[in-house]
């Protein structure tokens, strides 16, 4: 039996623990907080996951509260005209449905209800917070060391890609609360969906409905322009505070959002979280000072902005590659090139999140402005846009060059025209139909006449 030991207890390292452990591994997993300790804790993302990675969750019967979590159907896109006395109009409004429904469910239940699985199951936790020296003597114990913890010392270990990482300080300045008491978008009131408010100058606001420690609620969040009116958290330490900050600045650049806020109110004293981060791409595996190597799990070698809202989506997707490499290896060495190997498989998926992450933090070129604003007048369009947060690599087939947009317009252009033509055309014959039927009748009556 293999011996395989995971530091960190988030999506990745949990989800791979567990889909390790239900094929008879033998899993020691890391953590530097109790269950208990993680739910009782303070949030810790966004977390809204697509259809994808929720059926990497399904393959392994992970779902646990699929029933209780609000459905997302759909994807919203808003964008802020320039500031009039009356705040930032909409220029863009549309939704876009999704293929398949997506969920946000608050990691503090997740992470403490998989660990205690895991324990449940036989798998050993140990309680610590794992440092380098820790893993220098550990890896001599193990198969397979991998590293799931994206913060602290052992990030260390993983050399910066410059390569892949254009960024070397943070784009966004993130700040997010858990509310209850939002009221519905009044043009769509019983569509649940993620609403995404993008903000020229100023930063992107974002709108998610979510399963929480109180129940059903929904999520604000702020990715500000470092340095601009929205960057705004820095020296705020109390959740009310924090909570009248992001509503001042609802009211003033997303106030169609906040005319449904004005009753909302904290979930509870750790539903708050402010920070920023560069985004960067990691090498992948990490030599400690004995010679010993351990694998980058998710955000540990792929930290990307949440902007496109890509996190645990990325890091379901990099466990369900990691599991099924592992598996592939049976009782053969995972050296340094299966390492490689490994990690190459995951970046297949990832460098489209990258990618597109990327884009989105810089300001926007002329033709995706173009794709936006089509949104609203081709749901095509709106539609496609949405179900890229599942699938980011078909924006490569339309969405970054110019001419690819310009193309693929002009194909919607003509669909809808074709659809608008047909449509004509039925409504003709019907209103010619009904002219021939008349008229069938009245021969019909006039041959009944004949006969009296």
């Amino acid at each position: 039996m293999r011996h395989i030991l995971i530091v960190g207890a988030g999506q990745s390292g949990l989800q791979l623990a567990l889909g390790l452990q239900s094929q008879g591994y033998e899993l020691t997993l890391m953590s530097n907080r109790t269950a208990d300790e993680i739910r009782g804790g303070r949030v810790m993302s966004t977390q809204c996951m697509f259809r994808t990675a929720l059926d990497h969750e399904r393959d392994l019967g992970l779902n646990f509260w699929e029933e209780r979590a609000p459905r997302i159907e759909g994807l919203g896109i808003s964008v802020a005209g320039p500031s009039t006395p009356g705040g930032h109009p909409r220029v863009i409004d549309w939704v876009g449905r999704l293929d398949g429904h997506a969920q946000s469910v608050d990691q503090r239940i997740k992470m403490a209800g998989w660990m205690e699985t895991f324990e449940q199951r036989g798998g050993q936790v140990v309680i610590h917070g794992a440092a380098v020296s820790d893993l220098d003597v550990l890896v001599r114990k193990y198969d397979l060391v991998l590293v799931a913890a994206g913060k602290g010392e052992l990030v260390s270990l993983f050399g910066r890609d410059t390569a892949r990482s254009p960024y070397d300080t943070p784009r966004r300045a993130l700040a997010v609360a858990y509310v209850h008491g939002l009221d519905p978008r009044p043009e769509h009131p019983d569509v649940e969906a993620v609403r995404c408010n993008l903000v020229p100058g100023v930063g992107e606001f974002f709108v998610m409905p979510a399963l929480t420690t109180t129940g059903r609620a929904d999520i604000l969040f702020w990715e500000a322009v470092p340095g601009g009116p929205a960057d705004a958290f820095q020296d705020i330490t109390d959740p009310s505070e924090h909570l009248e900050r992001v509503l001042e600045l609802m009211e003033h650049f997303t106030p169609w959002e906040y005319a449904r806020a004005t009753k909302v109110e904290l979930t509870d004293a750790g539903c708050t979280l402010s920070g920023r981060y560069a985004p960067t791409v990691r090498h992948p595996i990490g030599r400690l000072p004995g010679g010993g190597l351990v694998l980058g799990v998710a955000d540990v070698v792929v930290a990307n902005d949440p902007i496109t809202g890509q996190g645990s989506n990325s890091a379901a997707k990099c466990a369900a590659v990691y599991l099924e490499s592992i598996l592939e290896r049976g009782d053969r060495p995972f050296d340094e090139e299966w390492m490689r190997t490994t990690f190459d498989r995951y970046w297949e998926s990832a460098r489209h999140v990258t990618k597109w992450t990327n884009t989105m933090l810089a300001p926007p070129p002329e033709h995706i402005v173009h794709l936006l604003d089509a949104g609203s007048a081709f749901p095509a369009v709106a539609h496609r846009i949405a179900n890229g947060f599942d699938d980011p690599s078909d924006f490569e087939n339309f969405f970054y060059e110019p001419e690819k947009a310009a193309a693929y317009l002009e194909e919607v252009r003509e669909e809808a025209e074709a659809a608008e033509a047909a449509e004509a055309e039925a409504e003709a014959d019907d209103v010619a139909g009904d002219e021939a039927e008349v008229e069938a009748d009245d021969r019909a009556h006039e041959v009944v006449r004949s006969f009296r």
